[in-house]
C-alpha cells in the first residue's frame, strides 16, 4: 500500500495550528488541514506490511490502507466511498478522535506512525467540498417504524443505517438541538458544529424524522444534567408505536466530588460551564458561569478537562490549574510492551499549550469560600505502593480558585429512561445487551435494544458510531429475518 519505499523516504507531516493568540480570540475551529499534495505524500508512508493493525486498531474498522493507497495516487473519489464503507461520520473522527489507529499502525513501532487521521480529516473535508457526500434514500420502504431516543453519534449512525435499509426512523432527542454530547459536550474550536447541522440535513433528505425537546421515559432528569424538553413521552407510547426502539443516549450522569465545602458558589460540574458556552457560540443567551478574570482550577486531566482549560482560556482566565489523581505518566511509551494497544503516556492538548500548570498524584480535600463562593482549594499530594494510593505526609497546600470544574468522568446513562423501559442495568448503571452472537444489543424488553454510551458507558465518538452501526444490523435483521447491512 502507498510507496514501498515511501515509509523510509517520508517523514511525517502532522497538521498545523493556527498560532495561540489568533485561534483564543474565537470558538473557531483552528486546524490547518493538509493540502492535496501533502496528504498524497503522508499516504505515501503507509506500508504494505501484511497484516494491518490499523484496522483492528480502530473501532470501526476503517480500512485503512486501502485509502491511504487511493490518496497517495490521487483517487479521491474512491477514496471517500472506501472511507464511508466503514463510518458514517468521518468528519467527527478526523477531528476529535484520539487515533487508537495509529497507536496500532505497524510503522509506529519503531518509527512516527502514519498521519492517519490528518488523511481521513483531509478526504472527508474534500469529499463535502466536491459534492461528492450527497443523500441515500432507500429504493423501497418496509413499512417498518424505529424509534431512536439519543441524537449523539451512536443514535444518528443507527438512525442512518436503519433509513438506507428502509425502515421509517424517528429520532427524539430531549435538548434544543440535535447532536447530543456531540454538539454540547464538545467545544466548537475542536469541532464546529455546522458539520453536525450538513449531517441531520442529509439523512432527514434519506427518510429520518428528527423531534427535539422530547424526553423519553424519565419524568425528569438528575441535577446537573441539560434538559430542554418540553414534551414527555412514555416507554409505552413509543413501544406501541414503533416495531422497535433503540436506546442511544449518552452517559451524562457527572462523576461528583464531596468534600467539605461544595456547595459552595464557582464549584460546578463541567457541563455546566461548557453546554451553556455552546449554546452562546450557537446563539443563544450568555453562558452565566465566566471564567474572565478568574483563578480556574480544572479536576480531571481527560479530554474534557482539556476543554474546559481551552474554554476558560478564550474566557480570558487569570490563570488555570489541572489536578490529575493519578501520577503523571511517562512523555514516551514502551512500544515493545505495549504495541499495538493504546498505550498509557503523557498527552498535551492544544488547550493545555494555550495555557495551563498541570499537576498529577493530587487528591482535592476541600473547598475554601467566603461570602458563600469558593475562594480556594485545599489539595494534598498522593503516592502510590502495591497497587495502593495514600496521602503524602505533610504535603497539604492551597491553591486560589475562583472557579472550580469537575471534569472526572461521567458513571452513566439516566437511569429514569432504562427503568422505564424496565430494562436490566449492568454492575455500572448501563444497560445489559451483548454485542455479539444471535440477539446482539437487544435488552431483556422484547424489540428495544441499547448501543452506545447507553449500553457500553462513558466512551468514545467512534466506538459509538461502531456500536450504532451494529446495532442497526440487529435491529434490521430483528425486523427483516436477515439484513445486508454491514456489521
Amino acid at each position: 500500500m502507498g510507496k514501498p519505499t515511501g515509509f523510509m523516504e517520508y517523514q511525517r507531516l502532522s497538521e498545523a495550528y493556527e498560532p495561540v493568540d489568533k485561534r483564543l480570540k474565537t470558538y473557531k475551529e483552528f486546524v490547518v488541514r493538509l493540502t492535496d499534495e501533502q496528504a498524497s505524500v503522508q499516504g505515501a508512508r503507509c506500508m504494505d506490511c501484511g497484516i494491518p493493525f490499523c484496522n483492528n486498531g480502530c473501532p470501526v474498522n476503517n480500512i485503512i490502507p486501502d485509502w491511504n493507497d487511493l490518496v497517495y495516487r490521487g483517487h479521491w473519489r474512491e477514496a471517500i466511498e472506501v472511507l464511508h464503507s466503514t463510518n458514517n461520520f468521518p468528519e467527527f473522527t478526523g477531528r476529535i478522535c484520539p487515533a487508537p489507529c495509529e497507536a496500532a499502525c505497524t510503522l509506529n513501532i519503531n518509527a512516527d506512525a502514519v498521519g492517519i487521521k490528518s488523511i481521513e480529516h483531509a478526504i472527508i473535508d474534500k469529499a463535502w467540498e466536491e459534492g461528492w457526500v450527497v443523500p441515500q434514500p432507500a429504493e423501497v420502504s418496509t413499512g417498518r417504524k424505529v424509534a431512536v431516543v439519543g441524537s449523539g453519534p451512536a443514535g444518528l449512525a443507527a438512525a442512518q443505517q436503519l433509513a438506507r435499509a428502509g425502515h421509517d426512523v424517528t429520532v427524539f432527542e430531549k435538548n434544543d438541538r440535535i447532536g447530543g454530547l456531540l454538539r454540547y459536550g464538545i467545544p466548537d474550536f475542536k469541532m464546529e458544529k455546522s458539520l453536525i447541522d450538513r449531517r441531520v440535513e442529509q439523512l432527514q433528505a434519506e427518510g429520518v424524522v428528527f423531534r427535539t425537546g422530547v424526553l423519553v421515559g424519565a419524568a425528569s432528569v438528575p441535577a446537573g444534567i441539560v434538559n430542554d424538553a418540553k414534551q414527555l413521552i412514555s416507554a409505552e407510547q413509543l413501544q406501541q408505536d414503533f416495531d422497535a426502539v433503540v436506546l442511544a443516549g449518552g452517559s451524562e450522569i457527572p462523576r461528583d466530588l464531596p468534600v467539605p465545602g461544595r456547595e459552595l458558589g464557582g464549584v460546578h460540574y463541567a457541563l455546566e460551564f461548557l453546554i451553556p458556552q455552546n449554546k452562546q457560540v450557537a446563539g443563544d443567551k450568555p453562558n452565566p458561569i465566566s471564567a474572565k478574570g478568574k483563578h480556574v482550577v480544572v479536576i480531571g486531566g481527560g479530554d474534557t478537562g482539556s476543554d474546559c482549560v481551552g474554554t476558560s482560556n478564550r474566557h480570558g482566565a487569570a490563570s488555570v490549574t489541572q489536578f490529575e489523581l493519578m501520577p503523571m505518566p511517562p512523555e514516551q511509551e514502551n512500544k515493545a510492551l505495549t504495541w499495538p494497544y493504546w498505550p498509557t503516556k503523557l498527552r498535551t492538548s492544544s488547550s493545555h499549550e494555550e495555557g495551563c500548570e498541570r499537576d498529577f498524584a493530587v487528591a482535592t480535600k476541600e473547598f475554601i469560600g467566603k461570602n458563600g463562593k469558593v475562594k480556594a482549594l485545599k489539595a494534598c499530594r498522593l503516592e502510590f505502593k502495591d497497587g495502593k494510593m495514600s496521602e503524602v505526609a505533610g504535603s497539604e497546600f492551597e491553591i486560589k480558585a475562583d472557579l472550580v470544574l469537575f471534569a472526572m468522568g461521567f458513571t452513566q446513562p439516566v437511569g429514569g429512561v432504562l427503568e422505564a423501559f424496565g430494562v436490566d442495568k449492568d454492575a455500572r448503571g448501563n444497560a445489559k445487551a451483548t454485542t455479539d452472537g444471535a440477539g446482539c444489543y437487544t435488552t431483556n424488553v422484547p424489540k428495544v435494544f441499547a448501543a452506545g454510551d447507553m449500553r457500553r458507558g462513558q466512551s468514545l465518538v467512534v466506538w459509538a458510531i461502531r456500536e450504532g452501526r451494529q446495532c442497526a444490523r440487529a435491529v434490521d435483521e430483528f425486523l427483516m429475518g436477515e439484513s445486508l447491512l454491514p456489521r
